[in-house]
């Protein structure tokens, strides 16, 4: 990573950032919050869940949804909670009052005090790209949080606050921090009016940010030690006269002059969000037991440091932060990382040791393997049947990838080159290949529900080639 450039108008233009507002907010507290997602078929019921989340020390846990019966697990712990509104619910509370009365009536006030929720997040990620495919959500998204306010001041329940988490994609410009901007097709419309919200109702912007995805896409020229926290590493960015030792303190602090340029200087920022995979396909460099160990350890000890260190934009100002996630998830969609974030596995054993508290010395945790896949794979790959599938399940995958006329199966036509040998496997094998090489610039990743892996062996025949992708 390169010195960042001069950038003289941001130098002398940009204002100071105050600390004083957050110094005096004494209710926020440094604990680690963690991730809690049911995206797995194979999970732990919730209260053993719920026990394991204890047991870890943990501070907070944020949910994906308002889950009744972890709500009440809850109670009684000194567990801060934050709950969500589903994306698809956003417009109807968005239009309708009555709505947003009855969603807190129905998942906040049954439970509260008994379980310390502390926050509903309107949504996650609505304003990226991606979200739902439905940009309209993002015209919604703050008049739905401004009507789950009006409802939680009716109700006397206003400690609670409202936020929706981000992506680091709302920003159009993050590097150096000093230029960091919202994208202009939402800056007036939704970000303005959201931060208003925000700064009116005393709450918080919350960041989904992963220092392994800018690090990944670029692992030649950004180092890794400075996204993992590990080492001595330092970078200025000139137009601040500011000096970062670690990767997500840049990206947090593009929020901080983001929000600043738009004249909100007093914000709190909250991660909602980060992390590090254990494991990833064959082409995502960096995915490994050993980096995210070191990336959730240093950053427990980092968070848990007192006193506070924040950002070199906010000295000493708490961020609250909850690491992705509790367990891997087996059913989230998308490349092989998706599924392997947690710091347990599906089982409820640990991927690696890690003290929440952050009080156990880095000397004391069990060595970690030796880590091959830190820089990025060069070759072709083919993605095949998973071993140990169900033949049944390869049938109705078949059908549906062959089924949408976009000739990924056209070779196992009846007399074409790749229909023998007659076999499930083998079609199936040949029909994600094509897949996969055809649609993954949009996307497509080699899982299918599970059924599909990543290989670096042709299964290629004589007669027939299948089709792969190169790096």
């Amino acid at each position: 990573m390169t010195t960042f450039s001069l950038n003289l108008v941001l130098f002398f233009s940009f204002p100071f950032i105050s600390c004083k507002h957050f110094l005096a907010d004494a209710e926020v507290s440094n604990k680690i919050g963690i991730n809690y997602g049911q995206l797995g078929s194979n999970l732990p019921p919730p209260k053993v869940a719920i026990e394991m989340i204890k047991s870890m020390k943990a501070g907070r846990v944020k949910l994906y949804d308002a889950n009744h019966e972890i709500l009440s697990l809850l109670s009684g712990t000194k567990i801060q909670v934050s709950i969500m509104i589903p994306n698809n619910e956003i417009s109807d509370i968005a239009n309708n009052q009555t709505r947003a009365d009855q969603w807190v009536l129905n998942n906040v006030v049954p439970f509260y005090p008994g379980t310390m929720i502390r926050f509903i997040l309107v949504g996650n990620e609505v304003l990226s790209y991606d979200s739902y495919g439905d940009r309209l959500v993002w015209n919604d998204l703050v008049p739905a949080m401004r009507r789950v306010w009006r409802s939680l001041v009716a109700f006397n329940l206003q400690i609670i606050r409202v936020g929706t988490p981000v992506a680091m994609d709302v920003l159009e410009t993050t590097f150096p921090p000093s230029r960091g901007m919202f994208r202009s097709d939402i800056r007036w419309t939704v970000v303005a009016p959201m931060l208003e919200f925000l700064d009116e109702s005393r709450s918080s912007l919350f960041i989904n940010a992963y220092p392994y995805f800018p690090w990944s896409a670029n692992p030649m020229d950004i180092n890794l030690d400075f996204a993992l926290f590990n080492g001595n590493l330092e970078q200025i960015d000139r137009g601040s006269g500011l000096v970062y030792t670690n990767l997500l303190d840049e990206m947090l602090d593009s929020f901080i002059f983001a929000m600043a340029k738009l004249g909100y200087t007093n914000i709190r920022l909250v991660i909602s969000e980060t992390g590090w995979p254990t494991a990833g396909d064959i082409e995502q460099p960096g995915a490994n037991l050993l980096n995210a160990a070191t990336y959730n350890r240093n950053l427990v000890k980092r968070v848990m440091t007192k006193p506070t260190i924040g950002t070199p934009a906010r000295p000493r100002v708490v961020v609250p932060t909850f690491i992705f996630s509790l367990f891997d998830e087996n059913q989230k969609p998308g490349p092989g990382t998706e599924r392997h974030w947690g710091l347990l596995r599906f089982d409820g054993s640990p991927n690696y040791q890690i003290d929440l508290t952050g009080k156990k010395p880095s000397v004391d945790y069990d060595p970690l393997p030796v880590v091959e896949n830190n820089v990025p794979f060069r070759g072709r790959l083919w993605c095949v049947v998973a071993r140990g599938v169900d033949p049944m399940e390869l049938q109705a995958a078949i059908t549906e990838v062959c089924g949408g006329g976009d000739g990924s199966c056209e070779a196992l036509w009846p007399g074409r080159e790749c229909y023998e040998p007659v076999s499930v496997y083998w079609h199936a094998s040949y029909a994600f290949s094509s897949y996969w090489s055809k649609f993954r610039s949009q996307g497509a990743s080699c899982h299918f529900n599970g059924l599909a892996q990543e290989t670096t062996m042709d299964p290629s025949n004589g007669s027939c080639r299948f089709p792969s992708v190169t790096f």
